[in-house]
């Protein structure tokens, strides 16, 4: 029988944090690390939590592990706010068996990519909506990460996919916000479908244009900010949102960006937690762990975002 969630906001607004997946050695979840994680985020007035997303390094995790990220972060939230799933995969069926996973602990929403590795058509990315709709019993979050995936919805794709019975949303990290505009602009007549967006360093300028929230990384670290800069622009204060965007920035500039390394944002967003004493900073296989050099210049970024005043 699966345990009740907390019911979904329709549309879903606010702060979401993209959590990471806190590791303790190959395979081995981090649970009191995890648990803070989450405690420290909904203290911080989030409006949901998600697992398993890019943040959260699913793809590099086993299924194993993934069924018991799900679990453990439902348990600890207990139906305070809305748990979403990732459950993006090559295999369908596997994305539908994890989704399961997700109705049966009591989550409240999966998330899926399209199946990348294989060049799709706009219409298999239909079917597959389709398919996961029909097969798990809870609402669906279409995730637009082109960058990773090298597939894309089209606009006029997401607004067929909004008249899937049980899509009710959509998380673009693509970046573009002349592609989220137009996806406002086609969804205007559907003013319960949720439009939320990933990259943090774009939050206030999408809330502005009228997205409903953010999936932002740095919330993880940082929730209290994110809450406030998103609900700045959700009142279009614009002199409160340029004060709080120079550390949002400062951040993406400095603890993103440790080096050259195309993972550097995975692991610098793991090492900030590591030195706020939140969680382990390992980083999934075959990422290196961190070095004791990085754990230092994280600190001393953050000596320097956390002056700058808000």
């Amino acid at each position: 029988m699966p345990k009740p969630s907390c019911l979904l906001q329709r549309p879903l607004r606010g702060i979401i944090p993209p959590l990471v997946t806190p590791l303790s050695g190959p395979d081995r979840l981090d649970v009191p690390g995890f648990e803070k994680l989450i405690d420290h985020v909904l203290n911080g007035g989030c409006s949901g939590v998600f697992v398993l997303g890019s943040t959260g390094e699913a793809p590099a995790l086993s299924y194993q592990l993934r069924r018991e990220v799900i679990q453990r972060a439902c348990d600890r939230v207990s139906g305070r706010v809305p748990v979403l799933v990732g459950i993006t995969d090559t295999a369908v069926v596997e994305a539908v068996r994890l989704g399961n996973v997700a109705a049966e602990c009591g989550a409240s929403a999966v998330v899926s990519a399209p199946p990348y590795y294989f060049h799709l058509g706009q219409a298999d990315l239909l079917r597959h909506a389709e398919i996961l709709t029909r097969e798990i019993e809870l609402p669906l979050f279409l995730y637009n990460m082109p960058q990773l995936t090298k597939l894309s919805y089209e606009p006029e794709t997401v607004l067929e996919a909004a008249a899937i019975p049980g899509v009710v949303g959509i998380k673009d990290s693509s970046g573009d916000l002349m592609y989220l505009n137009r996806v406002l602009r086609l969804l205007r007549e559907k003013p319960d479908f949720t439009v939320l967006i990933g990259p943090e360093e774009l939050l206030a300028q999408a809330v502005l244009l009228g997205v409903h929230g953010g999936i932002a990384g740095g919330s993880n670290a940082w929730p209290e900010l994110f809450v406030q800069l998103y609900n700045e622009a959700f009142r279009g204060n614009l002199d409160g949102v340029r004060l709080i965007q120079r550390r949002v920035i400062e951040a993406s500039e400095r603890i993103y960006r440790l080096n050259d390394e195309p993972t550097s944002y995975t692991r610098g967003m793991k090492c900030v937690l590591g030195v706020l004493g939140i969680c382990s900073d390992l980083p999934a296989s075959p990422l290196a762990p961190i070095s004791a050099q990085d754990r230092e210049t994280v600190r001393a970024h953050l000596a320097v975002i956390d002056a700058i005043p808000t």
